[in-house]
């Protein structure tokens, strides 16, 4: 799985965090996503899924 962040796109929802805690996090100043694990193990692809698809400004991208 390789999931990439798009920062400019992020309006700093949080859903990602809420989804993933353990994958992303977001920055104190603006609140953009921040990536924490690049290859986070298979208990994990479910919420980094369901973080990408739940994002309202589509800047996370997973490929499988």
């Amino acid at each position: 799985m390789q999931i990439t962040i798009e920062e400019e796109k992020c309006c700093g929802a949080g859903q990602c965090v809420l989804a993933a805690p353990g994958v992303f996090d977001q920055r104190d100043e603006d609140g953009v996503v921040v990536l924490l694990d690049t290859d986070p193990g298979a208990d994990q692809l479910e919420n980094v899924r369901n973080a990408a698809n739940l994002c309202p400004a589509a800047a996370i991208e997973v490929r499988e």
